[in-house]
């Protein structure tokens, strides 16, 4: 082909050049949570997290201690110290990665009074607890949803939540907004435009807003027509969708499923997750899968029931490729630190020593492509951030720093496959 040919080539694929580098950008390799925990925006106090993670303890206590629970809910022995070690470490130092105050179905309709006087106290609770080092890494508000009914109310308490924040300083960096109930794209081109909005008003860099989707009804993975609207919702965001939250019991029961067989495993949540999977593939949106509403409460039967379900449902989504879930109860704790630390104790070796085969050419039993080798460095940083994984053990055993490490997970150009 000439070079006049090639040109011509470039400009018939500029569009898809542009949309590839703008609309694809990939995982931008800062944490993510393991788990998003809800509480009542007028249920917060800065020591909420301290409290969560005695009361996580003191269940564990009751029942046998941690290596025994850690036993009951599947961990195999050889792991089982290993991963009671680190998650009754986990429940002292950091019980609560990421905190969402609600202001929506688990608040209710107060009146206007009362709900501005809940932001506004929430607000200067959070302030002063991120002041203070007490915040979690990440906190935020669900607000109500932008349904004729609630938007107004919505968009009022996101905007004295703000104002609030930002009497102080300017906003943390582990802000965290969720948008429930969404079902169209207008909606969050709505959401976007108040996030615009917002900014003008309050002088905030342009961007700086971004929002969790929650995918609670099936009108957002199906729309009127036929198609599925939930990547164009991503795309006209134009980069302010952070997340898509699964909502287990909005979505079952929008579909009509009988309550005894609402569940984050049912066939219809699996569809919806696959259709939000493929929907957020390297758009650098993050998923999180939703929770049980079976508590580990009551007795010593019940309580150890619910946590076995609470890590097998952890670890299903794990393993399907959700690092994120919601926790509603403070023993929800225990079976999400235990399941991740199994995961991720259990998968670092083999991980970590295909990871130094394919960074030392060395050929073996399984010939990783680059794909599968961003995916291993993606899984070894995951664990090291949850704080399962410790960088010296990833350069033990795989000669890699930090950095290396997120330059195998996130390389800059991604698109040509082929074993280097």
């Amino acid at each position: 082909m000439t070079p006049e040919d090639l040109l011509g080539i470039d400009r018939l694929l500029a569009a898809t050049d542009r949309l590839l580098a703008d609309g694809y950008p990939g995982d931008d390799d800062t944490r993510q949570p393991v788990h998003t925990v809800y509480v009542a925006a007028d249920r917060y106090a800065p020591e909420l997290p301290r409290e969560w993670g005695a009361a996580a303890r003191d269940a564990v206590d009751a029942h046998g201690g941690m290596e025994a629970v850690a036993l009951d809910v599947g961990v195999p022995e050889e792991f089982a110290a290993e991963v009671a070690t680190l998650v009754t470490a986990k429940l002292a130092s950091e019980p609560i990665e990421d905190l969402r105050l609600d202001l929506e179905d688990g608040y209710g309709d107060r009146g206007d009074e009362t709900e501005d006087a809940d932001v506004r106290r929430a607000a200067e609770l959070l302030r002063d607890a991120y002041s203070g080092g007490e915040a979690p890494p990440f906190f935020g508000i669900r607000i109500k949803g932008l349904e004729r009914a609630t938007r107004g109310r919505g968009i009022r308490s996101l905007d004295l939540f703000l104002a609030t924040l930002l009497a102080a300083g300017d906003l943390p960096n582990g802000l965290r907004l969720t948008l429930p109930k969404v079902t169209t794209v207008a909606q969050v081109e709505a959401m976007a435009r108040i996030c615009d909005r917002l900014e003008q008003h309050h002088g905030l860099a342009a961007g700086r807003l971004r929002f969790e989707m929650q995918i609670e009804t099936p009108q957002i993975v199906l729309a009127a027509d036929g198609t599925s609207p939930l990547a164009a919702a991503i795309h006209a965001a134009e980069g302010r969708v952070s997340g898509l939250h699964y909502g287990t019991y909005d979505y079952s029961a929008a579909l009509g499923i009988a309550p005894a067989y609402q569940s984050m495993d049912h066939p219809a949540a699996d569809h919806a997750k696959n259709v939000m999977q493929v929907a957020a593939a390297q758009t650098g949106v993050r998923l999180s899968d939703g929770s049980t509403n079976i508590l580990p409460v009551g007795d010593a039967d019940a309580v150890r029931a619910a946590w076995r379900l609470s890590a097998r449902l952890t670890r299903r989504s794990l393993e399907r490729g959700f690092f994120q879930g919601w926790d509603l109860h403070p023993a929800q704790l225990v079976p999400r630190f235990v399941a991740n630390a199994h995961f991720y104790r259990e998968g670092f070796a083999p991980a970590v020593a295909r990871l130094r085969a394919y960074v030392d050419r060395v050929e073996g039993g399984i010939l990783d492509e680059p794909a599968t080798a961003r995916a291993l460095a993606s899984f070894v940083s995951r664990g090291v951030a949850c704080g399962v994984i410790t960088v010296q053990e990833v350069a033990d055993a795989a000669g890699l720093d930090l950095a290396a490490l997120a330059a195998l997970a996130h390389p800059p150009h991604t698109a040509t496959e082929g074993h280097a």
